[in-house]
């Protein structure tokens, strides 16, 4: 599984840290300051999603305390044009 750029990205994390891939991600205003990234399943990792239903989600919290996540398969920015009429 990789991240992928998309259009409305608008900040990349780590893109100079040879450590980290490069995370192309949309980052939101403060207070909420949400991120969100898309990420492309391998052909391999498909079959195996289709297969099992299974995925995991895996987080370094460098002990600070846990985020609230949430896996999509749909766009987030498809309901905000659902809601405003906007076409991206």
């Amino acid at each position: 599984m990789k991240p992928i750029d998309f259009k409305q990205r608008n900040v990349i994390f780590a893109e100079n840290h040879p450590e980290y891939l490069p995370l192309p991600a949309w980052r939101g205003p403060i207070p909420e300051c949400e991120v969100i990234s898309c990420w492309k399943l391998s052909l391999w990792e498909r079959i195996k999603l289709l297969f099992t239903g299974v995925i995991w989600l895996r987080q370094f919290t460098f002990g600070q305390p846990l985020q609230p996540q949430l896996l999509e398969v749909g766009s987030p920015f498809w309901k905000d044009k659902e809601v405003s009429g906007k076409h991206n």
